[in-house]
């Protein structure tokens, strides 16, 4: 596909970075009503684990030098699916989205057959106001894969004591400088998430090695029954730009559940972010997760704000 006339593609640099996030406010407030990127990661995106921007991202100008579009591929495992993001301008980008995914597309090819790989799955995020980015992914050949829920409740009024939890049951913060706590940590999320139709394993040391250094560790927690390690719950600070404590993991170990321990852990959470300041509480839900308990979450206040879909396509590798 062509660009039209007057406007170019050519590869970002960091030095495009407060041009990027304008675009990126822009396609957020379109799409989910305000903006969900900070410079930071912009930045991180651009310098993350198996992403060349010289090779898996580019820009939009307008014939004004203005940016008007950005692409980005993620793979921050370097295995499994490729996850490819093109953010436009509702305004002034809209009509060169369907162009940027066609490279990158192009792009995911590439790589399979870097990766010695038959073909890759790539998939893109579509939220309800984007009907145009989603005709012009089902006319590149996706399909629907699975629908995101996002929830969140106000923290007005929670103190900051958690509540108590169930007999047998206690909760606690992760205790991060103990390497033997943080192996029980990586263990429990992944034992949790292994039934589930989209999880892909990290070892422990690529599990440690994804988690940043200005991590807050009082922000996640580890729960016990009857003084095993049972369940975990691990926060992230990507809400932060609008003052909200995010769950980005909550996990319990499949012959614990229904004992109060996924309940429990969120109260210390909530409680943790309302000490904080916080305004809000929130996190996703994978509604293709089989155990994902959206009965639990609505128990503890939280409630269905939007949602987001997965559209999936197989690319296959390039000269294949």
């Amino acid at each position: 596909m062509t660009l039209p006339a007057g406007w170019h593609a050519r590869r970002p640099t960091l030095d495009d970075v407060p041009a990027i996030l304008a675009v990126v406010h822009a396609a957020d407030t379109f799409a989910i009503g305000h903006p969900d990127f900070d410079a930071e990661d912009v930045r991180e995106a651009l310098t993350a684990p198996n992403v060349d921007p010289d090779r898996d991202s580019w820009v939009v100008a307008d014939p004004d030098e203005s940016l008007v579009a950005w692409a980005i591929l993620e793979n921050s495992t370097g295995t499994g699916r490729e996850f490819v993001d093109v953010f436009v301008d509702p305004d002034r980008g809209a009509s060169v989205r369907a162009s940027l995914l066609a490279r990158q597309l192009d792009r995911v090819a590439g790589r399979a057959a870097e990766r010695g790989l038959p073909a890759l799955t790539v998939r893109c995020a579509a939220y309800p106001p984007e009907r145009r980015w989603v005709e012009e992914l089902v006319g590149a050949g996706f399909g629907f894969a699975k629908r995101y829920q996002v929830m969140s409740r106000s923290l007005a009024g929670v103190p900051g004591e958690p509540p108590a939890p169930p007999a047998g049951v206690t909760v606690r913060p992760l205790r991060p400088g103990d390497e033997s706590e943080l192996r029980d940590f990586h263990r429990i999320y992944d034992t949790a998430f292994r039934d589930t139709l989209d999880h892909e394993p990290l070892t422990y040391d690529r599990w440690q090695a994804r988690i940043g250094a200005d991590t807050a560790w009082d922000e996640w927690f580890v729960a016990e029954v009857d003084g095993q390690p049972a369940g975990v719950l691990q926060s992230s600070d990507q809400a932060l730009d609008r003052n909200e404590g995010w769950v980005k993991n909550l996990a319990v170990l499949p012959g614990q559940r229904r004992r109060g321990v996924g309940a429990a852990l969120l109260g210390h959470a909530f409680a943790r972010y309302a000490e904080k300041g916080r305004e809000s509480a929130g996190l996703g839900v994978d509604l293709a997760n089989p155990t994902a308990p959206l009965s639990l979450y609505r128990s503890v206040g939280l409630g269905e704000v939007r949602r987001v879909d997965m559209y999936e396509l197989v690319v296959p590798a390039a000269g294949v």
